[in-house]
């Protein structure tokens, strides 16, 4: 029996620990990455503090994440917590909304037109998901799909074509279309290709980080009753 009753008491403090200590971390840690960029000419690394336009986008976000109940503000800060323990949960949820502001930034191009093509193609979605039903799993893959997009169109198309080089025909004609809707050339500031490996590492980190995250600091994760009955199960065995 003993064993048994310290089977929930170690998922209790996973769980704890996951919320306390790795899930800010995760937050923090993308807050800092996004703004993050290297230098093509001498590989330095520069930071781009989030523009304002992210801080809107990561708003919407926020208030997605609320309608989608992925995050339920009144379980987060409630007098049944400590004082220290809701600063605990103030710090996090303020990370997430940095490290949601960052994440945009981490796939907006830098400058020009294409800038607000990109934010302009952020607001129209997320304002329409203001009014679609969401659950937070399907948020989730929403976000996370949403992102791929967006790192596929800079990291990969963008870049390819700001790259330099002759390319092949293909390539010159989307660069050809491209400068079309954009009314000139691709004026995009030149980074090392480092920056693309960072910006997935960063996205990769958010979107863990948000599946981390839990409507309720103490509600547990959905297979939790699962793995705690199988637990008590071998512990009785034993």
């Amino acid at each position: 029996m003993t064993g048994a009753a310290a089977v929930p008491d170690r998922i209790a403090l996973r769980r704890r620990a996951a919320r306390v200590v790795l899930l800010p971390w995760l937050l923090l840690t993308v807050a800092l990455l996004g703004g993050v960029r290297v230098a093509a000419r001498d590989r330095s690394l520069l930071f781009l503090p989030p523009p304002l336009i992210t801080l809107v986008l990561a708003g919407l976000l926020m208030a997605l994440f609320i309608r989608a109940r992925l995050v339920r503000p009144g379980r987060w800060l409630s007098s049944r917590y400590t004082v220290l323990e809701n600063a605990s949960h103030a710090v996090t949820l303020a990370a997430l909304f940095f490290a949601s502001a960052q994440a945009f930034n981490s796939v907006l191009p830098e400058a020009g037109l294409l800038h607000w093509i990109f934010a302009l193609f952020f607001l129209w979605t997320l304002w329409n998901d203001q009014f679609a039903p969401f659950d937070p799993l399907r948020l989730l893959r929403s976000v996370a799909v949403l992102f791929a997009t967006a790192f596929a169109l800079k990291h990969l198309l963008l870049a390819g074509l700001h790259g330099g080089g002759g390319g092949g025909w293909s390539r010159r004609l989307v660069s050809t279309l491209l400068e079309g809707v954009t009314l000139g050339t691709i004026d995009l500031p030149a980074f090392a290709p480092a920056t693309g490996y960072l910006s997935f590492f960063t996205l990769g980190l958010y979107v863990g980080a948000l599946a981390l995250v839990r409507p309720d600091p103490e509600s547990p994760p959905p297979d939790t009753r699962l793995l705690s009955a199988a637990g008590e199960r071998e512990a009785l065995e034993a």
